[in-house]
């Protein structure tokens, strides 16, 4: 017999067999939601299908949009370049060497119109990864939508919204933690009576895991700011149950298969606690929606094409661990942004899910396994543990100002590390059964030339728009930042006067400083 010992990527104990529960299982659509937020799941509604896309300049992603549109795609999901996500406009010095690279420009509404040009916004969701300017983009979306003639009420997407994950993983924040908050809880608020349909938030665990957490901290580390967002809204007297409808979860799942579906089901189960002990008594209020996206720093750029693999194990977890959406990656994502047959067999992948595999007949078809019930339990139980001791720091806020959270994911992110070099964590093509050539040469490229386009796009805007307007829009924004006003009215009226995002961001930076 062998002495090794089994454990999932977060350290718990896998036993060789399992052979009892040790508890009854629960009904789905039902409290505390660990089986699904519905009771029928995917036979009353697939999940949402998106494609994650945005490059160079608008026009351009506006024709992979209108391409993953005719594959099949269900919602649209943009990604946007360094400059938007840090609030400078293209033609700034910092954005020089980044523009249209890690995702889309947008340096205004100008730029947002082209981007959804032939694309009805009340007939779509759109999810946009944005953070620290998420309120100005947000601003930009409502803004074209009342052009096109939507109905406001009725549109629905998905901002991310989320500062705090990016103090501890990601690095794309400006302005202080507090006035971070304040921005993020004004947008709350405004959308609540503005833009009831909108998901406000969402709070992001993906980031967390690709800077090296383990799915235990994702969980944990997530649900704690998930929890400190709760409390900041409450603190302005906004009201849970109309609120936290609205926040909405983006997880990473990676290839430890079943540790993967035990993370869903206990975060729906943990969620559903936290909200109800902060006073949430409507149930929709307690429900954790989430996206999935598979996990970008699984793939290797050594046999890129096993990542086609890696995805669609993936893309199953997440399903039977019962998402509302998903995200699959390109094959060739190590290499260069996806091409445009990746991300084809990306969508490809869930559809193939969804309609071959036969998972989606019945809801969370693992539920009373006993090995699976028994891993929800534990995840669940470790990453308690981590919320109990942000708790007893004050809350995320404090955690993440004194390093904690960015301490524990460093640690972890280096574990792994050593695992694959000391090859005691197998990397199928990287540290075993490895060769000499990698069989791909189709790779995407973005040109440098898009920073002059978009310069000279934004010399032109500046040019044709009512200056006197745009100076008295910021001012006005500038006074309300001063003051306890919401935000959102100004950064709206500031974007349909055609104010740049960098404009905007500047009048911020002024009043509130940067972290």
């Amino acid at each position: 017999m062998s002495n090794k010992k089994f454990t999932t990527t977060s350290g718990i104990e896998i036993k060789e067999v399992y052979t009892k529960l040790n508890r009854p299982v629960e009904e789905p659509g039902e409290f505390p939601y660990t089986r699904g937020i519905q009771k029928d799941m995917y036979r009353g509604r697939l999940w949402t299908m998106r494609q994650y896309a945005g490059f160079s300049t608008a026009e351009e992603s506006n024709k992979r949009y209108h391409y993953l549109l005719k594959q099949g795609t269900m919602g649209l999901s943009v990604a946007f370049d360094l400059p938007t996500q840090i609030g400078y406009d293209s033609d700034h010095e910092m954005s020089e060497g980044e523009v249209g690279k890690v995702g889309v420009a947008i340096d205004s509404l100008k730029d947002m119109e082209i981007l959804f040009d032939g694309i009805e916004l009340q007939k779509i969701t759109t999810s946009m990864t944005i953070n620290s300017t998420a309120s100005i983009l947000l601003a930009m979306y409502i803004a074209l939508a009342k052009k096109q003639g939507a109905d406001i009420r009725e549109i629905s997407g998905t901002i991310q919204n989320d500062i705090l994950k990016e103090y501890a993983a990601r690095g794309t924040y400006i302005y202080p933690p507090k006035h971070s908050m304040r921005i993020i809880t004004d947008i709350f608020e405004y959308c609540s009576k503005e833009v009831p349909k909108w998901n406000t938030i969402s709070i992001s665990g993906y980031h967390i895991r690709e800077a090296g957490s383990t799915a235990v901290q994702e969980l944990a580390f997530t649900l704690a700011n998930g929890k400190a967002y709760l409390n900041a809204a409450l603190e302005k007297g906004l009201d849970i149950n109309v609120f936290a409808k609205r926040l909405s979860f983006f997880f990473n799942c990676h290839n430890n298969f079943f540790e993967e579906i035990a993370k869903f089901r206990a975060a729906r189960r943990m969620w559903a606690k936290i909200t109800k002990d902060l006073g949430a008594t409507d149930v929709k209020a307690q429900m954790l929606r989430f996206h999935t996206q598979t996990g970008g720093s699984t793939l290797t750029a050594q046999q890129p094409l096993n990542n086609v693999i890696r995805v669609t194990n993936q893309a199953m977890a997440a399903v039977l661990g019962g998402t509302q959406s998903l995200h699959t990656n390109g094959y060739d994502e190590a290499l260069s942004l996806p091409t445009e047959a990746a991300a084809k067999i990306a969508l490809r992948t869930q559809q193939v899910i969804a309609f071959e595999s036969g998972v989606t007949d019945t809801v969370d078809p693992l539920a009373g396994s006993f090995f699976v019930e028994n891993l929800t339990d534990e995840i669940e139980t470790a990453a308690q543990l981590y919320i109990d001791k942000i708790d007893a720091m004050g809350g995320s806020v404090n955690a993440i100002e004194n390093g904690y959270i960015q301490n524990e994911i460093a640690a972890s992110a280096y574990d792994y590390q050593v695992e694959v070099e000391e090859a005691t964590r197998i990397i199928v093509g990287v540290n075993k059964f490895t060769q000499e050539k990698e069989g791909i040469n189709d790779v995407f490229t973005i040109d440098e030339s898009i920073r002059a386009i978009q310069s000279d796009k934004l010399q032109k805007l500046k040019s044709e728009r009512n200056n006197e307007a745009v100076k008295k829009a910021l001012l006005n924004l500038s006074e309300a930042a001063k003051n306890t006003d919401n935000l959102m009215p100004f950064i709206l009226s500031a974007v349909e006067e055609y104010a740049t995002l960098g404009e905007i961001a500047d009048v911020l930076r002024n009043v509130f400083g940067e972290y």
